[in-house]
């Protein structure tokens, strides 16, 4: 029997569409069609009914009853003050030339009018695994790469090769939006890297199909920084060389490439340019790390704002906590993460000779870190991390053969966590 030719290599990239907003205009579907920021803080649906019953008291209101909230009761952005930050936007405020990471204050300048609603994991990580288990039961070969997009490899499912795609990409969208009211944008390419490109060529609610051919007619006018790998940094440097194009880069010979960007990164370059990218659709990922950080309205301090930064610092370690029980993982090594109010970041770690998963342990040796770094000054950030990671299951049979007990630190870092430095707000 002949040997059966080999498919061609059919990659989707999937990204969920304006994804906290849209989840929040589910909630709030009044608000659609509205210029709307998500960020500067959370707040929990209970607390803001709170707040609606005592200055609207004319009726009983009940989580039953989101959507008949009216829309002059949700705060407006040019009201806002402090120093928040925008998580996503509506594509309604996204026309006024607001985005993700900017600060909320420059947001208010550009669109005072939008409305400002506060984030909410729970509720959006609730919708992220109703949207990935949907996809799973379609196409069983996908790469988790976050809360709100994945890769998929469609080469062998059926339906997969059909028109380039995106016949399966049209089912995978139906399926998304008829069981959630969500919609995505997918790209289909011969690979990863011109998949994820692809995914925003129509945004929202697009299919984008690239083929091997269409390599100069749809990547290599796209400027370099559409590469996912090539940062700010790069791109300066590469504009510095009069390279904008992803097909100005292509025009560069490997050799130039090597001389002026490294060994590693100039052959990349080259590779990435020319559509070349071998990576494999990756269904087991394990996690190198999980942390949870907040940045504060205003500047704390640890002796006047103790309570506060107390409760908060509780709360990370719980938070983090409970990402590791959920998903199975325990960890070493747990850190913190600082960031001044001179914007100036320090991070400290120490590691466990027993791997947990405990809040409370979690939060007495991230307590321990607080004592080897500067409190005098205001912070504006706070985080806690958990490094080291292993499966729950894998760390407790080698804990039991070696009957260590749990919590203890190792002798390297015993001594450092005998620090001067006060611990003012532990």
């Amino acid at each position: 029997m002949p040997d059966t030719p080999a498919l061609p290599r059919r990659i989707a990239h999937l990204d969920m569409d304006a994804f906290y907003a849209s989840v929040e205009l589910l909630r709030y579907p009044q608000l659609k069609g509205l210029p709307v920021v998500i960020g500067g803080g959370r707040r929990r649906v209970d607390d803001m009914l709170a707040q609606l019953q005592q200055e609207r008291p004319e009726r009983e209101w009940t989580s039953d009853q989101l959507g008949e909230i009216p829309v002059d009761f949700f705060p407006v952005l040019k009201d806002y003050t402090g120093r928040g930050v925008i998580t996503t936007a509506t594509y309604a405020a996204r026309q006024f030339g607001v985005g993700s990471a900017m600060g909320m204050m420059k947001a208010a300048r550009l669109c005072p009018q939008a409305l400002l609603l506060p984030v909410d994991f729970d509720e959006y990580r609730k919708y992220s695994r109703q949207f990935k288990r949907l996809i799973l039961d379609i196409a069983p070969v996908m790469e988790d790469r976050g809360v709100d997009e994945v890769y998929i490899d469609f080469t062998h499912v059926p339906g997969g090769q059909r028109e380039g795609g995106r016949v399966l990409a049209r089912l995978i969208q139906k399926s998304i939006f008829d069981a959630t009211g969500l919609t995505c944008s997918i790209g289909v390419a011969p690979n990863k890297l011109i998949a994820k490109m692809a995914s925003e060529f129509n945004k929202p609610g697009g299919i984008s199909i690239v083929q091997p051919e269409d390599l100069q007619t749809l990547i290599w006018p796209l400027p370099c920084r559409k590469i996912n790998g090539v940062g700010p940094k790069a791109d300066e440097k590469l504009q510095q060389h009069g390279i904008r194009t992803i097909g100005e880069l292509a025009s560069r010979e490997r050799d130039w490439l090597v001389e002026h960007f490294g060994k590693s990164y100039g052959a990349w370059l080259h590779d990435a340019a020319w559509g070349r990218d071998e990576r494999p659709v990756v269904t087991e990922s394990a996690p190198v790390s999980m942390s949870r950080e907040t940045t504060f309205e205003r500047d704390l301090h640890a002796v006047r704002d103790k309570a506060e930064l107390g409760a908060v610092f509780t709360r990370l370690c719980e938070q983090v906590a409970a990402d590791l029980q959920r998903k199975g993982y325990v960890g070493k090594t747990i850190g913190i993460k600082l960031r001044y109010d001179n914007f100036k970041s320090v991070t400290r770690d120490q590691t466990l000779a027993h791997p947990t998963a405990d809040a409370q342990a979690i939060r007495q040796t991230a307590g321990q870190c607080l004592k080897r770094v500067d409190l005098t000054r205001r912070l504006r950030l706070l985080g806690v991390r958990v490094g080291a990671l292993v499966k729950a299951g894998d760390a407790a049979n080698r804990e039991e053969s070696r009957k260590i007990p749990p919590g203890a630190v190792t002798p390297a870092f015993a001594a450092s966590s005998r620090a001067e430095t006060p611990q003012l707000f532990d």
